[in-house]
């Protein structure tokens, strides 16, 4: 059996994922500009970031959850104790589900921002945000594995964070102005 998970592995692969984040920046800048290249390679990062912190096993000796064991359903207790029982940097586990999707929520805004298109795309992109959401703890649900738990309270609080991230991208918009591309010459 093979054993994978814990942070360090969530660090690793976040590393992993940052590298080819700026390694995308280098490849897209000069059609995109920096802002746009840096906000797309962003977002991308933190969809990944994302899918690390919730589909990786929080210790490598989990092992495996009996399917007769794992629950049936989602937890619909909002709020329920989970949120205190956990703690990194002393911030609870709901603070930090909301500031998870903060990145993303940003990344949206200013990735789609260059163009007209983004008055639609953007409201669209926050929606599949939450539809990611959604899909992480379904996923929880269905994989034992991971001994993770689908909560409501999960999804409410990743969909804060995006929507924060997405009012922060609208406030950031007009300073980094990602319109204005100053194209390489050559």
């Amino acid at each position: 059996m093979v054993t994978i998970g814990g942070t360090g592995v969530m660090v690793l692969g976040g590393l992993a994922a940052a590298v080819v984040a700026v390694l995308l920046v280098l490849l897209t800048h000069r059609w995109l500009g920096t802002v746009t290249a840096v906000s797309v390679a962003g977002l991308l990062w933190s969809l990944v970031a994302i899918a690390l912190v919730t589909l990786v096993p929080t210790r490598p000796d989990v092992g495996f959850v009996p399917a007769e064991t794992r629950s049936e359903t989602c937890s619909w207790d909002y709020g329920g104790p989970s949120g205190a029982a956990f703690q990194v940097l002393g911030l609870d586990q709901r603070t930090l589900n909301v500031l998870l999707f903060v990145p993303a929520g940003l990344f949206l805004v200013l990735a789609v921002g260059r163009w007209w298109a983004g008055v639609v795309l953007a409201p669209l992109g926050l929606g599949l945000l939450a539809a990611y959401s959604l899909g992480i703890e379904l996923t929880q649900l269905q994989l034992a594995r991971l001994d993770r738990a689908c909560d409501v309270t999960d999804m409410v609080d990743n969909i804060l964070g995006a929507g924060i991230g997405f009012v922060l991208g609208l406030l950031l918009l007009p300073v980094v102005r990602p319109w204005r591309v100053t194209r390489v010459q050559g």
